[in-house]
This record gives structure tokens, C-alpha cells and sequence, in this order.
């Protein structure tokens, strides 16, 4: 089987499908784990992310969340090492009364959904966190949200996968599939090398409506979202935060060695990954306002990403509209999230251990034109 795309999401899928004993080669463009998963923040989120509009997305967000610790775990024998796992929660702030009455309502929500939810006084947010400035107004803390450093994830995945039997060919730009009237039967490389595949699973993120040789019926619709990001460094150490922290506009997640992530702008511009001033200075602004410690971190990289999103913003998984085909994409902003189940749910599929284990909401189906009547 092939897989295309080698981010978070590939490299798990590569690595699960490799363990249950499929022949796996693993076909990335540029750099294993250089593209949206190199730029991923690594929240790990699904309380302070859900929405009511999105309850089957909240879910699978659950369900993934819950698998985590013993993805790590299993990960860390597989490779050796950790991935940069932190059980370290999130807080949630108000600055305003504006802000406030928001975060009340948030709360709310999510006790009707029955999700562990703490209100902090701003007395007992900066309690937990020191930093925090004093006009904060209100917090939420969620300890059930949890982080994980999206690059060294990558690099274990890889090795966990390489270790498992998977063939990993970077610089490998697919170009095409090929297929027939009875689906799948492999892929052509931009350099016009054939690669015979009967199972074809598309990890390639916002590339993935770039591949040639479908069908518009076939296709999953994907289009990129940038966001822009800044990593800082505190030279004294870790310390300074040890929950992530969200707030309006702006998310710091802490890494475990003095680093943090501080992100991240939501733009329409299809593959423009510029960096702008405008945007850094946003996300500053906003950031020191609620922790003004963040002003004497050095910042270490700027950067853009760009999100793979479905019109509907939930991913793409499993069978195709063509036999052989499998989509593993459109995870938007919860990528890094989504890996484990991901990669169980698709494998699944692929072995067919659970052919059916996919709920409807994130079938690759449901974006399908529908045939014209006579026609």
C-alpha cells in the first residue's frame, strides 16, 4: 500500500498499518514532517475546542484525547524516547466583562455536554499561574487538555514506522493515481516513475486536492487556511507558564524546555505563506496583555502554516468513491489531535477489522456529486 503525505498523520497511519503487517512505502513531496505538522502548536484540546455545532467532531476529539497517553507510551518503547508529551491542561482568561460574560457562556456549554470544567476567580487563575496579569477578569481551567511538541512527534513516528518495516521516500512527489474501472492500482510520480498500489491512502493535507487522476466526484474538496505563528525561547527556563493559555485572539502553549508557541491567525489566502507585521503584532499585543512576562522571551522563528480544511471543517476518513482508495485528511485545526484515532480508524479500514467503524460526518462519501437523474 501506498501512503501519501508524510506529516502526523501519515507517519501514524504508515506506522500502524506497518504493525499489522501491511507492506508500506510512505511517499512525502519535501521533508518527513516539514509541512502543517512542523507549524502545529500541539494542543491536544478537545474541551476547550468544543462546540455545539460539532458534536461529532467533539467525539472523535474526545476518543483521540482518551487514546493519547498510551500512543505515547507505546510510541516512546517503539522509538525510544518520548515525543514531547505534556499533561499540562489549559486555562482559559477574560479580560474584560465583554470577554467574561463570553467565557460564562462557554462554561456553560460544556457542562450541558457534560465536559470537566473548573470557573477560577482571577484571584485563583493567577493562584495557578503567576504570571498571569492582574486585570485578568475570569478563567476557565480545563485539566483534561493536554499538549504534545508536533516535532518531535514526527521524528518519533518516523522512526517508530521505519522500525516497523515502512519504507519512507522523501523528495517523492506524487503527481497522479492510476486507476481503472476496478479502482486503485497505484501512483505516478512527478518524475513519471509508476508505483504499483491495489490500497492508496491520501495523507497529504493541503496538498491532497492537488493529485491528479480523479474524478470530480471522487475528490474530497481541501483548501488551505493560513496561520501565522511565533516560537519564543525564555532564557531562564521553563517556568513562566505551565498551562496552555488561551485567550480572545491568542493561544501560548508552553513546550517543557523554556519554549512557546504563540499563534495563530485564521486567513483565506489560499498558499501564500507570507509573514506579516500586522499579524505578529496582533498576536504580541494580545499575548502580553494577559501574560506581560512574554515580552522579554526572545523569539526564536517566525512562520506560516497552512490548515487543510473540507468545506465543512471536519476530516476526511476512510474508503473513497474509488475501491482501493482511502482518505486520511481535512483535519483543519485539529490534526495533531485527531493522529491516534486517525490512524486507528483508516487502518481499520485497510484490514478490514472495522469497515464500518467511521461515522457518516467524516466519510470522503459525503462530499460526492450527486449522479444526475437520466443520466
Amino acid at each position: 500500500m501506498a501512503v501519501i503525505g508524510g506529516g502526523v498523520i501519515g507517519l501514524a497511519v504508515a506506522w500502524r498499518a506497518a504493525q499489522r503487517g501491511l507492506r508500506v512505502v510512505l511517499l512525502e513531496r519535501g521533508e518527513l514532517g516539514r509541512g502543517t505538522s512542523h507549524l502545529a502548536a500541539g494542543m491536544i484540546a478537545p474541551i476547550s475546542e468544543a462546540r455545539t455545532t460539532e458534536l461529532p467532531l467533539l467525539e472523535l476529539s474526545l476518543r483521540s484525547a482518551g487514546a493519547y497517553p498510551a500512543f505515547v507510551e507505546e510510541l516512546t518503547d517503539a522509538c525510544g524516547r518520548n515525543p514531547g508529551y505534556l499533561s499540562c491542561g489549559t486555562i482559559a482568561i477574560a479580560r474584560d466583562e465583554d470577554e467574561a460574560e463570553a467565557l460564562e457562556r462557554e462554561l456553560e456549554i460544556r457542562r450541558r455536554l457534560g465536559l470537566e470544567v473548573s470557573r477560577l476567580r482571577a484571584s485563583q487563575a493567577r493562584a495557578l499561574e503567576p504570571a498571569l496579569a492582574p486585570t485578568v477578569r475570569l478563567a476557565l481551567d480545563v485539566s483534561d487538555d493536554h499538549a504534545i511538541d508536533p516535532r518531535t512527534l514526527t521524528t518519533a513516528l518516523a522512526d517508530a514506522a521505519a522500525a516497523a518495516g515502512a519504507e519512507l521516500r522523501t523528495g517523492t512527489e506524487v503527481s497522479a493515481l492510476e486507476t481503472s474501472g476496478r479502482g486503485v492500482e497505484g501512483v505516478v510520480l512527478s518524475g513519471g516513475e509508476r508505483l504499483v498500489a491495489e490500497r492508496v491512502v491520501i495523507a497529504a493535507g493541503v496538498w491532497s486536492g492537488e493529485i491528479d487522476g480523479l474524478s470530480p466526484e471522487a475528490r474530497v474538496p481541501v483548501r488551505p487556511v493560513k496561520g501565522q505563528v511565533l516560537r519564543l525561547r525564555d532564557p531562564a527556563g521553563p517556568g513562566l507558564l505551565t498551562r496552555a493559555l488561551r485567550a480572545a485572539g491568542s493561544y501560548v502553549v508552553p513546550r517543557a524546555d523554556g519554549r512557546y508557541v504563540l499563534g495563530a491567525t485564521v486567513e483565506d489566502r489560499g498558499f501564500d505563506t507570507t509573514i506579516t507585521g500586522g499579524a505578529v503584532f496582533e498576536l504580541l499585543r494580545d499575548a502580553i496583555e494577559v501574560l506581560p512576562g512574554l515580552s522579554e522571551l526572545v523569539i526564536e522563528e517566525l512562520s506560516a502554516g497552512l490548515r487543510p480544511s473540507t468545506p465543512d471543517n471536519a476530516p476526511a476518513l476512510g474508503p473513497g468513491a474509488l475501491a482501493g482508495l482511502h482518505w486520511a485528511t481535512g483535519h483543519y485545526r485539529h490534526g495533531i489531535m485527531l493522529a491516534p484515532v486517525t490512524a486507528e480508524l483508516v487502518v481499520g479500514c485497510l484490514t478490514g477489522e472495522q469497515a464500518s467503524g467511521i461515522p457518516d460526518a467524516f466519510s470522503p462519501l459525503r462530499f460526492a456529486s450527486p449522479v444526475p437523474v437520466g443520466a
